[in-house]
């Protein structure tokens, strides 16, 4: 018997995706609370490990070493990911802010925002230089800042043309406001990056450098230092940062191409302003890491340990998370709150800029490469925790089953969007049966996914379409399902003025069954409303997944622009890449990189009514959704009576979708979409024609003179709209070349 999604009843939320929060959630992926909604909100799709970012900036490692990705962490873990920066936290509404969208609420809340070590007091400092905190932009500024230096290094590799570029040019200087150990282990890492191209490093502290370290291991950096030519000064007292310089309060001025701040570490202000105790804006919590309001926790370096204070260490945040996982729990109603019992010292290790560290414990100094392997060793053990992640298992079909079960079933897990949708060829069969319309004032338009209406002369489109969830956010899934359903009244020249909207949810309780449905409502009226229509109401049933639809009229001040008016020699525009289909189902299986599925997400985010502004001179113009680029484009070639020929390196492709498609991951659809063309190859880019796309873009036929001026309208509104290809007189003909 069929065993029903279990409900919903209670909202957890972390806010920050900090090494904490990420072992909680590893922790939930292998034991998840049935009942419990997880909710991790976070700026970005991946958060860099504090410990490899020496090694990083350094250059031993690459940048996707650093990174925890979330994306496929909170799928690990059946959580929705809101990619956004939270900015308060309401403890009386049990509310979080998020700029643009709708509050998140919750039940129980955990804070793991890390720090900042921008300096907020420094006149210039948030508009000319970059805190070593968060590490994610750091990390993205410091990658910025070699490629500038690399273009600047000379073509000559002999020591007097060197010495003449060094003499003309002058070095780029680098300078690290911050003399404590996290400001030293970024000055010798910078400098060992620096080591062959004209850049020099500077160290600026305000008071003593290395203060609080034992006098060895004072003396081991500061040789260190010497090694490298890290010009150190210590008693300086710095007045502004200009574009160019940072300026002391005696008014001299140090030169600088990159300013960072190491000095301290922050808290975020809205951590404060939530109204509980806390310590100089770090949240005070007891030692069940809970505040002063029991359903919100805090840990990691935004939380002070009231019980037992401590510096602020990665150590302990690692430490913390089985605790935190525990007591999270517990306050939802599931087991026993436990204390968490921070050591009293903690191993230091401390990068040297090469491939040599030094360590201090119990008052004991020593360094050289062997600890320099002890810590990588460290860090790359706690990064695996990351890689490997479970995925989406497939149902085993029973053993004893119908014939053509396990067909049916397919080897891939049925994908969500477009690529759920039914095939062409099913669908063109099953709709047959329909016949033309009997009514006058009906038009039903061979292939458009629209109908014409007519009444008392107005002209009016009719569409509908909806989307299975394949993102935890119902405010995302929204916002894509609204942008996916005015495709097809925008395809065919029409101004959007109405929508219904179509829900399926998922069961939960009333109080989260409110929620959700608060949140899709406020997202839906977003995104319709800025195309100048209007939600109107609509229709809401419980099922076993969410399931979001809209009903979208428009009208018409011209004739609709269908699929059968282009000719042959009209060029084929594509206003949007495609590839989204392969990152959705390679993301179902934890294997697509969040960078790729976040950047996805986004486009199927980007409006399309500007874009159908830009193409008024179409003759014939789709949305590419299910059918993929090539169905679509083949639709349009059949219906004008043309052939088709594609130039398949101009088809702009997602960032990540080629790599995927190259290691097999292919939507559940992709079969049924490449009938239409089965003697393609089979390489990665023939692949992703066939892709079903979820909110594509607008495949568009222009004369061949309003081309160059509707690619040259869409590329000034912002969108990656390429020319793809032609029609033909081959009727029936497909190419790609």
């Amino acid at each position: 018997m069929h065993q029903p999604p279990l409900p919903k009843t209670r909202d957890l939320v972390l806010v920050g995706g900090g090494h904490t929060h990420a072992l909680v959630l590893r922790k939930w992926a292998m034991d998840p609370l049935p009942g419990a909604r997880l909710t991790l909100i976070d700026p970005g799709p991946v958060t860099a490990y504090s410990g490899m970012l020496p090694g990083h900036v350094a250059g031993h490692y690459t940048r996707e070493a650093l990174d925890i990705d979330l994306v496929r962490l909170a799928r690990a873990a059946g959580a929705r990911l809101i990619l956004g920066a939270a900015t308060a936290v309401s403890p009386a509404a049990r509310e979080v802010t998020v700029p643009g969208r709708p509050p998140v609420g919750y039940d129980v809340l955990s804070l793991d925002v890390g720090v900042t070590s921008a300096m907020p007091g420094l006149k210039g400092f948030g508009e000319h230089a970059v805190g070593a905190k968060p590490l994610g932009p750091f990390a993205d500024r410091w990658r910025r800042f070699l490629a500038e230096t690399e273009t600047g290094r000379p073509r000559a590799a002999d020591r007097e043309s060197w010495q003449r570029f060094l003499a003309e040019s002058g070095p780029a200087r680098v300078v690290v406001i911050g003399g404590g150990v996290a400001g030293v282990e970024l000055a010798l890492a910078m400098a060992h990056a620096l080591r062959q191209r004209p850049a020099e490093v500077v160290l600026l502290e305000r008071e003593t450098l290395l203060a609080g370290l034992s006098r060895r291991a004072r003396a081991r950096l500061r040789a260190a230092l010497e090694d490298y030519r890290i010009r150190v000064s210590e008693y300086a007292d710095i007045s502004e940062i200009t574009p160019q310089s940072v300026v002391f309060s005696d008014g001299r001025e140090l030169p600088a191409a990159l300013v960072v701040g190491a000095a301290g570490a922050r808290p975020h202000p809205w951590v404060a302003e939530m109204g509980l105790p806390h310590d100089q804006g770090f949240l005070s919590v007891s030692e069940h890491l809970q505040s002063g309001d029991p359903a919100i926790f805090a840990a990691g370096d935004c939380a002070h340990l009231a019980f037992a204070p401590r510096p602020k260490a990665g150590v302990y945040a690692v430490r913390a998370a089985p605790v935190l996982y525990d007591n999270l729990r517990a306050t939802l109603g599931a087991g026993e709150m436990r204390p968490y019992r921070p050591q009293r010292d903690y191993l230091k290790l401390v990068s040297l800029g090469r491939q040599a560290a030094m360590g201090e414990r119990f008052g004991l100094t020593f360094s050289g490469a062997w600890v320099w392997r002890w810590k990588t060793n460290i860090d790359l053990k706690f990064m695996q925790r990351f890689r490997e992640l479970p995925a989406m298992p497939l149902a085993a079909p029973p053993k004893i089953r119908a014939a053509g079960l396990e067909e049916a079933l397919g080897d891939k897990p049925l994908c969500g969007g477009c690529g759920a949708k039914v095939g062409q060829s099913t669908l063109s069969r099953a709709l047959s049966v329909l016949g033309p319309p009997r009514r006058g004032d009906v038009t039903a338009l061979p292939g458009d996914d629209a109908a014409l209406l007519e009444t008392g002369g107005t002209r009016q489109v009719l569409s509908t379409d909806h989307l299975r969830a394949f993102v935890e956010d119902p405010v995302l899934m929204t916002r894509i399902a609204a942008h996916h359903a005015l495709g097809d009244i925008l395809a065919m020249g029409a101004a959007p003025q109405a929508a219904t909207l179509n829900l399926v949810l998922p069961r939960a309780s009333d109080a989260l069954t409110g929620r959700t449905l608060s949140e899709i409502a406020a997202a839906a009226a977003e995104v319709i409303t800025a195309a100048g229509a209007e939600v109107v109401g609509g229709h809401s049933s419980i099922g076993d997944e969410l399931t979001v639809g809209f009903s979208v009229t428009g009208l018409l001040e011209r004739a609709p622009i269908t699929l059968s008016g282009a000719r042959p020699g009209d060029r084929l525009v594509l206003t949007k890449p495609i590839g989204s289909g392969t990152i959705l189902a390679a993301e179902m299986l934890s294997a697509a990189p969040g960078r790729a599925v976040a950047q996805c997400w986004q486009m199927m985010c980007r409006e399309q009514w500007s874009a159908a502004a830009c193409l008024g001179e179409a003759r014939a113009m789709t949305d590419v959704t299910g059918f993929g680029l090539i169905g679509h484009a083949v639709n349009i070639s059949a219906a004008s009576g043309c052939g088709l020929r594609l130039e398949l390196a101009s088809v702009p492709l997602m960032p990540g979708a080629e790599a995927l498609a190259q290691a097999g991951h292919h939507s559940s659809l992709y079969r049924e979409n490449r009938r239409v063309a089965p003697h393609l190859p089979e390489s990665p880019r023939h692949a992703l024609l066939f892709d079903p796309q979820t909110a594509g873009g607008m495949l568009a036929a222009l004369p061949p003179e309003a081309t160059g001026p509707a690619l040259a309208a869409l590329r000034e509104a912002g969108y990656p709209a390429e020319e793809i290809g032609t029609l033909t007189e081959s009727v029936g003909r497909v190419d790609v070349v």
